[in-house]
């Protein structure tokens, strides 16, 4: 008999009923532990060789049946084992968990989670991702969510900018059952032998890096289009204006300022305030704001780069667009690794564990927007990590 054949007699019944057994079979096998994150649709459809529509099929069947959880916005996770030690599972072994929560799975934080998992999925180690959506509140219950579902060590990204009093939300976390490691967020005010472990992108060092490159092509009157109440909202505007000081920046009033929210008309009020005080340049704390100046300026008679060289910070989505965006590019990907090493050892050391603080250096990657170089993408940075 041919394999086709073989195939076609052995598949009796619905498809999606066959792709669920084997599911069911794998996630029993123990080849995603309880509370462990299922690949992606369309990576398991590929892997399976079976559409996206009868995967989700399949596992609309697991969730039925209680084998698996939908988390909107998160993934398909297997459920936890209730009344279950996740040490011990039928008397073997079971795969070791860490949880990982940060506030976004849309923007800047996959890549984070990238780097998490790569290190993880070398070390055998399952996940359990979950999302707060910036809700402090959320945050709490997706903890506590991570803590009932066995996870050994957790990688936090919190909210310390939505909440009233950062340093004690840090302090808070140390009351935790389990190890672990805050990434791109350190204790705002920590005392001299505060223990907390965290690896973060060195947001101030990638400013410089920009405006030190914005200096090396002439410009001296530098804006500076930032944000209020965002993660990394207060450090990226202490390290412009540490290395507006440092490099002998003329900053012009009003050309420095920052909103919650930019709007269009607010971004075209201060496109009009640089042409007026002769700024020639602007960083710009988020890509899609610099993409609303590069526009706005446009719009008020001025070109760019010829008359505003435009920088922006992120890195997320600086290449699309007429003129592709010159950008400091956080290491999100090691920043996501290297936090996941650091916590691996603070699981295996227990009690002992060394307190590990990591910055790491963004790049930057030069692009047409500050027309400091031919189109073709260069890379500038400095060192790769600081740590201690």
């Amino acid at each position: 008999m041919k394999s086709a054949e073989k195939k076609d007699s052995f598949l009796r019944g619905p498809k999606y009923l066959h792709v669920a057994e084997r599911l069911r079979s794998e996630i029993t096998s123990g080849s995603w532990a309880p509370g462990s994150q299922l690949p992606v649709e369309r990576e398991l459809a590929d892997r399976l060789e079976v559409s996206v529509n009868t995967l989700r099929r399949a596992v609309g069947e697991l969730v039925d049946e209680g084998i698996v959880q939908r988390r909107q916005g998160a993934g398909t996770f297997v459920s936890p084992l209730s009344g279950t030690a996740p040490e011990e599972t039928d008397g073997h072994r079971a795969r070791r968990l860490v949880g990982v929560l940060v506030p976004s799975t849309t923007y800047y934080y996959p890549r984070v989670v990238e780097g998490v998992q790569r290190v993880l999925r070398d070390a055998g180690v399952g996940i359990v991702l979950a999302s707060s959506k910036y809700d402090p509140h959320l945050e709490h219950d997706e903890v506590r969510a991570m803590l009932d579902s066995g996870v050994q060590g957790m990688l936090l990204v919190p909210n310390l900018h939505l909440v009233d009093d950062p340093q004690q939300h840090v302090d808070a976390l140390r009351r935790l059952t389990v190890p672990h490691v805050l990434v791109e967020r350190e204790p705002p005010t920590p005392a001299p032998d505060d223990p907390t472990a965290y690896v973060v992108t060195d947001h101030a060092g990638g400013v410089c890096l920009a405006v030190r490159h914005l200096r090396s092509l002439g410009h001296v009157r530098i804006g500076h289009l930032g944000r209020l109440r965002t993660g990394t909202a207060d450090a990226v505007a202490r390290g412009f204006d540490a290395a507006a000081a440092l490099l002998g920046v003329d900053v012009v009033e009003g050309a420095v300022a920052r909103e919650d929210v930019w709007t269009a008309e607010g971004i075209a009020r201060y496109a009009r305030r640089c042409a007026e005080a002769d700024v020639t340049a602007v960083f710009c704390h988020g890509d899609r704001d610099a993409a609303a100046l590069v526009v706005a300026a446009r719009r008020h008679g001025l070109s760019v780069p010829g008359d505003l060289a435009v920088v922006a910070y992120d890195d997320e989505v600086a290449e699309v667009g007429d003129i592709p965006l010159t950008a400091v590019s956080p290491p999100k990907e090691e920043v996501g690794s290297l936090a996941a090493q650091l916590l691996l050892r603070r699981m295996e050391s227990g009690p002992a564990a060394v307190s590990h603080r990591a910055r790491i250096l963004p790049r930057l990657v030069v692009r047409a927007s500050c027309g400091g170089t031919a189109p073709d993408r260069q890379e500038m940075s400095g060192p790769a990590a600081v740590g201690s």
